[in-house]
């Protein structure tokens, strides 16, 4: 994969800035946010005004506070959760593959049993056997639901690189099985991987949210999903009070947006039939 195409690239580039916007607010929302998003000193129920901008709780909490704030922990799940499901990725897809033989066998046995298992059922299963939990909590269930589908894509491509002249030649030359998969293989998979990496963070950010509406994280942690949760337990709607829930909605919209986007751009590039004249 080029970089130097990824730059150029009008969906990488539109997922970046939204990308980097949220990063931006996540690590300056000290500075951003103008009450903190936990204090109830203020009127309940109050509409959109100068003071405060997207009103205020049920409690008597400033929304626009639990926005910027909120976006910290959304991220910090997405981009953790990526992390680890792309790394079981390629020890149980692209290792496993390459080498074969009765690590392959096992592996691929534990990916089958995952891929049969419905996802969204099995994750509010866990979720709610785990209910309360905290922000680590939520990054083991959503990567015990999250890694088998992407493994077994890494294994296929992994399959089929491990018989290419250079992969034959390295052997031959008496590289070892580590080295080779990491130099060789890896190399020639970076965009299917990135792809997945990106296409597990905008899993990971969404069923964050979902579990966390459906009560089932931690209802006294900050974040997008509880906003929503706490909307939904304040009858926003019935009370008039739309931007409540339109706001992180809205924010995980986006933010959902941009890891699709960069996942699209690094699969078009990636992919040479995917490219548009």
């Amino acid at each position: 994969m080029s970089w130097r195409a990824l730059l150029t690239n009008r969906r990488a580039a539109i997922g970046g800035l939204i990308f980097l916007f949220f990063v931006a607010v996540a690590l300056l929302a000290p500075l951003l946010a103008p009450y903190s998003p936990t204090s109830t000193a203020f009127t309940p129920n109050l509409p959109p005004s100068s003071q405060h901008v997207l009103g205020t709780t049920v409690n008597g909490q400033d929304i626009l506070s639990q926005l910027i704030w909120g976006a910290r922990p959304s991220l910090v799940v997405g981009l953790v959760s990526a992390l680890l499901i792309t790394t079981i990725q390629l020890a149980t897809g692209v290792f496993a593959g390459y080498v074969g033989g009765a690590f392959d066998m096992a592996s691929t046995g534990v990916t089958n049993v995952f891929l049969v298992l419905p996802a969204l059922p099995l994750l509010i299963v866990l979720g709610a056997y785990l209910k309360g939990g905290s922000e680590s909590v939520l990054v083991i269930v959503i990567v015990v639901t999250g890694w088998a589908w992407g493994a077994k894509v890494l294994r296929a491509q992994s399959m089929a690189l491990r018989e290419r002249s250079y992969v034959e030649a390295a052997r031959m030359s008496g590289e070892g099985r580590g080295r080779i998969v990491l130099t060789h293989v890896v190399p020639n998979m970076l965009g299917i991987i990135v792809a997945n990496f990106f296409g597990a963070a905008l899993f990971a950010i969404l069923a964050e949210a979902g579990l966390e509406f459906l009560g089932l994280g931690n209802i006294g942690d900050v974040t997008w999903g509880t906003m929503l949760y706490w909307a939904d337990e304040g009858n926003a709607l019935l009370l008039g009070e739309w931007w409540w829930i339109l706001a992180p909605g809205l924010c995980l919209a986006l933010l959902g947006t941009a890891f699709g986007l960069l996942n699209f751009a690094v699969d078009e590039i990636a992919n040479p039939r995917l490219r548009r004249g």
